[in-house]
């Protein structure tokens, strides 16, 4: 009978395709998870993982195999779901997956009640970028998400998730002291169309807040100059301090700015909307209702 650990640490490297990923989202090391693969291959007497340059690759019977297994694992949440309903308590494990300004400005606390409220219930984090989130609670990698959108790039509604709102985070145009903008904004709010000419310090391509400020500035008619493109809004910060540029940044996660940085805000004022989604079906679990209540509440308490 084939191991249902060994087909988990399958399906991971499947969907993350590294050891070294898969390991980060299950929380073990990636040596764990190799002999767990080792251990399916002898199992089945296949070969599942070949060398491709300096990664490695699935073969056809392992991705067979993986899809197999996401149905499996399905079926035991589902068990697990329906006990855990009858209990009427949150228990078991629930895995969170959140982007990073969510994971360092609201998971903490909510993750604290959670441990503090209910010991029984093993509830692990995942940081994750919006854009991936939402196939990882499809594929059972993770059993909810937090993930966000913008005004003008509103999240596509996943087929078959449902999702409920967190809240609204509002978002400040960084400026060094001194800057020009500083001295517009003392008169007045600050418009987008105020916001062409600069050098801007973003997020790579690719991120939800990247594409957002790009599409704000383009539906401005004017092309941004994206000068210094760092993923930590730390580095940002860092960036804006050192007088080489402005940053358009929501307030969660952000933290005091350093002397020397000033947070203007801009009329309207830009807005993204966290989310939280999970499967279909999930919502029976008292783990899962619970984290969404508690993502609720004490998210004004994080905003205030």
């Amino acid at each position: 009978m084939l191991d249902l650990g060994r087909l988990r640490a399958l399906h991971a490297v499947s969907v993350h395709g590294s050891v070294s990923a898969a390991a980060i989202a299950l929380g073990y090391t990636p040596s764990a998870v190799s002999q767990q693969i080792a251990k399916l291959e002898r199992e089945t007497r296949t070969t599942l993982l070949e060398r491709q340059g300096r990664g490695i690759a699935l073969t056809d019977a392992a991705r067979q195999l993986a899809a197999t297994a996401q149905r499996l694992l399905a079926i035991v949440e589902e068990a697990e779901t329906t006990l855990e309903e009858r209990r009427g308590q949150p228990t078991g494990r629930v895995v969170i997956g959140a982007f990073a300004s969510a994971a360092r400005g609201l998971m903490p606390v909510v993750l604290a009640a959670l441990v503090a409220e209910h010991p029984s219930l093993d509830a692990r984090l995942l940081e994750v970028d919006p854009h991936l989130s939402v196939d990882l609670v499809a594929q059972g990698v993770i059993d909810l998400a937090v993930a966000h959108d913008w005004d003008i790039a509103p999240l596509p509604a996943p087929e078959g998730q449902e999702r409920a709102v967190v809240g609204e985070d509002m978002c400040d145009l960084l400026v060094p002291a001194g800057h020009p903008l500083a001295r517009v904004a003392a008169r007045r709010p600050l418009r987008r169309e105020d916001l062409p000419g600069q050098r801007w310090i973003c997020q790579p391509p690719g991120s939800v807040c990247h594409d957002w400020l790009v599409r704000t500035l383009r539906a401005s008619g004017h092309e941004p100059d994206l000068a210094y493109q760092a993923a930590e809004n730390h580095t940002q910060i860092a960036l804006v301090a050192a007088g080489l540029g402005v940053a358009l940044m929501p307030r969660l996660g952000r933290g005091p700015l350093p002397d020397g940085v000033l947070a203007l805000p801009l009329e309207p004022v830009p807005v993204r909307r966290l989310y939280a989604l999970w499967r279909p079906g999930a919502a029976r679990r008292p783990a899962i209702t619970e984290t969404v209540r508690l993502l609720g509440d004490l998210w004004p308490r994080r905003m205030n």
